[in-house]
């Protein structure tokens, strides 16, 4: 008998899709179930249940720069605060509401509450961080503080 199989990649039964969705319920095993929207079709059964803008952090020798993308968020709706050494992003970005000549066929940004929050560098000054929004872009701009001067300290072993 012949142990070997011929493949036929044309006739092959595998499916993408298929293997998400096995993927998918391999991590809900593992971080418990992601939620499911039951307005779409049974096929996208794939949903983000909470979003957080992206951002990007540089450093020069005055500041530390984060830029957030916020599109189609209102200035009204973000908030920015410092506290315990933790500067925080939170806001909202609002669902987009159906019109009675439009149907939404897909929604695949996500909409709701989000936060970010990043623990402030040593050498920033919490007391001097500005922050502005233009074209939905979120600049928040963390000052350096003037350096720790190091100092050397000799220890008497006893």
């Amino acid at each position: 008998m012949n142990m070997l199989q011929r493949w036929e990649p044309f006739m092959s039964s595998w499916d993408p899709l298929r293997d998400l969705e096995a993927t998918r319920g391999r991590l809900a095993a593992l971080f418990g179930p992601l939620p499911r929207n039951k307005d779409l079709d049974k096929d996208e059964a794939l949903t983000a249940a909470e979003w957080a803008p992206l951002v990007d952090i540089v450093e020069d020798d005055q500041e530390y720069l984060i830029k957030a993308e916020l599109p189609e968020v209102k200035k009204e709706d973000i908030k920015v605060s410092v506290a315990e050494d933790v500067l925080t992003i939170a806001g909202e970005r609002a669902m987009m509401k159906e019109e009675k000549t439009k149907k939404c066929r897909r929604i695949e940004r996500a909409y709701g509450s989000f936060a970010r929050s990043f623990a402030l560098p040593d050498d920033a000054d919490p007391g001097k961080v500005a922050a502005e929004f233009k074209d939905g872009l979120l600049k928040v701009r963390l000052p350096k503080s003037a350096k720790r001067q190091a100092r050397a300290v000799d220890i008497k072993v006893m």
